[in-house]
Formats: structure tokens, sequence, C-alpha cells
């Protein structure tokens, strides 16, 4: 697996380096050789954030933590991936190497997960309505959801803006 650490407004330490490195690389056991792995530190608001992100040709798995010890963030955050991994390793067992489930240890945590089969327990239709993107910001606040799907009536394309956890908010244009 290929890795790549990047940071900001904060230094990553050969130290910790070189344990990022020997714990990603537990995860070869997963991944064919052609997955990419970035490890992303940074200092933010008073925590140590780390974001990983796991990509192959077939599939894309992504960890976000925060907490006051970025040693700490490594296993927590590859414990998530791993949890990721067990939850979908029916669906996606093709995609993986063909051992990668026969050992019967994992690497960062303690019990396999137990798999909930989620459904669609609701459906919505709704008109989507030209507006633009401060509007669009306001009809999330009224209705306190986590997103917002509308028409942006500048470009004419299906646009969503969502809360971040940060408080603020993205934006997504749909290209089609």
């Amino acid at each position: 697996m290929q890795l790549e650490i990047l940071s900001k407004n904060y230094n990553v330490s050969e130290k910790l380096k070189d344990i990022i490195t020997k714990k990603i690389d537990k995860l070869d056991r997963y991944f064919n050789n052609d997955a990419k792995a970035q490890v992303y530190c940074k200092y933010e608001n008073g925590l140590y954030k780390m974001e990983i992100t796991i990509k192959d040709k077939y599939t894309f798995f992504r960890s976000e933590v925060a907490s006051d010890n970025m040693y700490v963030n490594i296993d927590t955050a590859l414990s998530k991936i791993e949890r990721q991994v067990y939850k979908n390793k029916d669906k996606l067992k093709e995609k993986f190497k063909k051992t990668s489930f026969d050992l019967p240890e994992l690497e960062f945590l303690a019990d396999e997960p137990k798999i909930v089969k989620s459904k669609v327990s609701r459906k919505k239709k709704f008109e989507l309505e030209p507006t633009d993107i401060d509007d669009a910001i306001d009809s999330l606040e009224m209705t306190d959801h986590d997103f917002y799907i509308f028409l942006n009536a500048e470009t004419g394309k299906v646009n969503v803006v969502y809360r971040r956890r940060d408080n603020d908010y993205g934006h997504i244009e749909l290209e089609y």
C-alpha cells in the first residue's frame, strides 16, 4: 500500500511517521497493492486531528478523529477503518485480498463488529425550487436537518448544502 502523510499546523515527527507507517502496514492484509493511504495530521481549535483515507480501484474508506493526543488518534482512526472494512466484508469480498479474513484476530478491534442491516425506512418526494445558496442555508437552518438539497438558481444544477462538524457549511454542486 502506498502511504502519504500530510500535515497542517502540525509538525509530524519521524517517530510519529514510523508509527503511522507500521500501523497502516497492518491493513495490507485487506487491501491490494494498488491501494493508497493518505494520513492528514493537523492541529485545530486546541485539538489534534487525524484523517485517514484509504482508496483503491474499488473501495474508499475514511476516518476522522480528534483528541488531545495525536498518538491516540492513530489507533482510534484505524479501528474505525477496520470496523468499516468488516461491516462491508460480504459486499466487497471480491475487492479485498483473498486471504483478508482468514486470520481469526483483528488488527485494531477487540471483537468483530456486529453487522446490522439497514433499510430505507422513509421515502420523501419534493419539488426542487430554484434558489440561491444563502436561501438554501436559511432553509437548512429552519428545518434543523444536517443537509438541504436545492436547485441552484444560478447554474440550474442540483446542489446540496450541509452542516459541517465545525458548524460551518459545506456546498456540493453535482456534475451530470
